[in-house]
This record gives C-alpha cells, structure tokens and sequence, in this order.
C-alpha cells in the first residue's frame, strides 16, 4: 500500500508513474487526498472538542471544591454536548478512515524507474540468456505425452479426484518431484535462508497484508465458513510472519524459505498454452523472502537473481531474464524479473521463477518495521522470488533431457532421486 503522506506530497509522481503500468490514477489520487484532508480536519475537530472537555472536567472540579455548584452545573451541560459532538465527530472520522483506506487498496504500487515502457508480456526486455538448447532426437515429445508413455504423472485421476489442473505424480515422477523439493530447500539454506513449514490457509488479514487481496481475490480459493483462503504462494504465509513487527536495525537482513502446495483458481485458462504442467490449480513450489533495509532491498533483489541463476545452471536448463514491463507487473511489485525455461518439445519459453523487490508496498500493509540507528520506526523493504516453481521446470526436465532410451536425470539431482534415468 503506497503511504497517504507520500502520495499527498507527489499526487504528479503518483499519477505518473502509474502511468507506466497503464493506469490513469487521477481521479484516485484526488479522491485520496480529498479523503484524506476530510479526515485530518475531523480528526482536528475532534481533538480539540476533547481536550476543550479536559478543560471543563478540571474546571468542574475546581468549581465543585469552591462550592460554586451552580457554575459547575452550566460546565457540565456543555461537557455532555461536548460528548454528542465528539461522538459524532469519531464516527465520522472512523468512517472517513475506512473509506481512505479502501481508496489505497486500489492503488498499485509505484514501478521502479527502470522498468520498462509495456503492455503485454511481449513488451518485457529480456536482459540475460544462458544455457544450450538441446537438439532432440526425431519423435521427441511434449511432456504430457511423455507422463502417459513412462506413467509418471496421471492427469485423467486427478480429473477423476477432483477436477482438471490436480495432477496426480506416481512413482518416478513422485520422486523425482519430492527430488526438487528436497533440492530446492538444500539450496535455499546453504545460502543462508532460514526454512520454516507455515500454514496452507491464511485469514483476511494476511491476504491484504501482501497484497493478494483485493486484487487477486477471483484467483483465490476461498472457504466462506471459516473466512480462511488457500494460499496461491508461500509467499503469504512467510511474509505475515512478521505482520506487526519491530526490528532492530541490525536484525536486517531476515532471510527465509519455505516449500507449501500453492492454489490458484486461474479463472478462464484454457488452450494449448495450458496444457499438462504449463497451469495448473494446485502445484508446488519453494518460495525465498527477504526482508530488507532500504538502502539494501536492490543489492538484495540482484544477490537473489544469481541465486536462482546458480539453480538453473545445476540443472543445465536453458532459460532467460525478464525485467517485466509495467503493463506485466503484479500488483504489489516494484519491479520484477522472470526466470523462463525453454521447452524444447514445445519450442517456447515457460515461466518458472518471480523475482521481485515491494519495496515499502507490503510492509506499509503488514506495519512491518525495524528501529534506525536513532530509534526511530521505518519501514521496511519485503521481497521474494520463487526458488522455484516445480511444474514447469519439471516439464522443462522432462522434454529437455528425454532420449529415445528414456530421460536422463539431471546430474545434480541424482542423489535426491536415487536413480539416473526414467525409463
């Protein structure tokens, strides 16, 4: 959530920068700052109506030892309408508050200035490409036909359990898939990310503390009963850890990992671009968070970025770097750089990891703060980035080292799987 008095001292710079996600921002930005000078004003009002009856009940009281009950009665009248005012003046106030606050959660973050100009995905600037594609054997296949050829993964049972986009992973293609967890994890703590194991539901207060809600709210599953939502990343959970929290300034950095199940509703995909492991509704993926000191959160983001490129380099898949444009950002990101992986059977790039700086956009949400040197609250920087999401790098696996004798596992996964080719 961008902060009032920001926005209030650079409406231009807000509405500007907007801009570059595609959005005209005045007239939120008017009604913000409206909405917010309504309630100072009321907030003043009020303030003043009580300490005007702090006054009285003092003079009462001096009145009242004086013996001057009649004096003391015409102070009390004036108190008790101080009280219908004042009364008054708080709800307003409260309610002015309540509707400033739905205004900010309908501003996005404001993108770093060096994301790019865009609209559509094909307007993000690849920065970085490593990594040789595989020439594949004639009759190479894309990895759904490959899961029914070495009966790895069923899609048709997950159908059958509970819908399209619940896969069911069976042997080899389990073991493999706890392999890269396992993996992933390894990674993420020798780099010194501390794991946790959080929950896979999170109440309201979490959602809109990372900025999943309101934004994403048709993405979500949602149990009504309980008012408790699936978690689309592990992102969420790890992040509200440290909802309303102080650190001390030499606390910075925390570093934490975290492999959940991930649920999202993906509302309306369809098509070739979905088919197999491409989407899904419920996947799984190990997540990284950092929160950060401000002057450190991009030397921060960079230390990430090569951390994911270590990964992919161990796996020797071939991928690329985004920086998204501002039309392709998420909601709550500053800026952001997608890892993609080429499928070579498919012959098209699949995404496979976020890495993104929120600057103070979360933590404004979730009063995340930390002490300066001289004592004072400031506000931190979150970020975070998939390391990684299994289903695509597994289909990036899958068709980048099959050969017409099975498919080769990669080298430095051996040891987690306990076996070197699918066959």
């Amino acid at each position: 959530m961008l902060q009032i008095a920001f926005i209030r001292e650079n409406q231009e710079k807000v509405i500007t920068a907007l801009a570059k996600r595609n959005i005209d921002a005045t007239s939120v930005v008017e009604e913000v700052v409206q909405l917010d000078e309504r309630r100072r004003a009321t907030q003043v009002e009020l303030d003043n109506i009580l300490s005007e009856s702090n006054k009285l009940s003092k003079d009462i009281g001096e009145l009242m030892k004086a013996g001057e009950k009649a004096k003391a009665a015409i102070l009390k009248e004036k108190t008790v309408l101080n009280k219908e005012k004042s009364k008054a003046l708080a709800e307003t106030a409260d309610a002015l508050a309540a509707a400033l606050l739905e205004k900010l959660y309908t501003l996005p973050n404001l993108p770093a200035d060096i994301v790019p100009v865009g609209k559509t995905p094909e307007e993000n600037l690849n920065v970085f490409e490593e990594g040789e594609i595989p020439v594949l054997h004639e009759g190479a296949q894309p990895h759904w036909e490959l899961v029914k050829k070495y009966d790895i993964i069923d899609f048709e049972l997950g159908v059958k359990i509970a819908g399209a986009g619940f896969p069911v992973y069976k042997g080899k293609g389990a073991r493999l898939q706890r392999a890269l967890i396992n993996y992933f994890l390894d990674k993420n703590t020798a780099a010194g990310y501390n794991e946790v194991q959080v929950p896979h539901m999170v109440n309201e207060a979490s959602a809109y503390g990372t900025g999943q809600l309101p934004d994403k709210e048709g993405q979500m599953y949602h149990d009504k009963t309980d008012d408790l939502y699936l978690i689309p990343t592990a992102e969420v959970p790890v992040t509200n850890l440290f909802r309303d929290v102080i650190l001390n300034e030499n606390e910075l950095p925390v570093l934490t990992t975290a492999y959940t199940p991930c649920f999202r509703r993906e509302a309306g995909s369809y098509g070739a671009h979905v088919r197999g492991l491409n989407r899904l509704h419920q996947f799984d993926k190990v997540e990284i968070v950092r929160v950060e000191h401000p002057d450190k959160s991009y030397e921060a983001l960079d230390v990430m970025v090569e951390h994911v490129k270590s990964i992919m380099r161990e796996l020797k898949l071939p991928y690329r770097i985004l920086r998204l444009c501002g039309g392709d950002m998420s909601f709550a990101s500053a800026l952001t750089y997608d890892f993609e992986v080429f499928s070579t059977a498919q012959d098209r790039w699949l995404e496979i990891s976020s890495v993104s700086n929120f600057e103070t956009f979360q933590a404004n949400r979730l009063k995340l703060r930390f002490k300066d040197k001289d004592g004072k609250n400031q506000l931190a920087h979150t970020l975070n980035g998939s390391s990684l999401a299994l289903p695509r790098v597994l289909a990036g696996i899958l068709e980048n080292y099959q050969t017409p004798e099975g498919i080769v596992i990669p080298e430095v996964l051996r040891p987690y799987c306990g076996f070197e080719i699918i066959d």
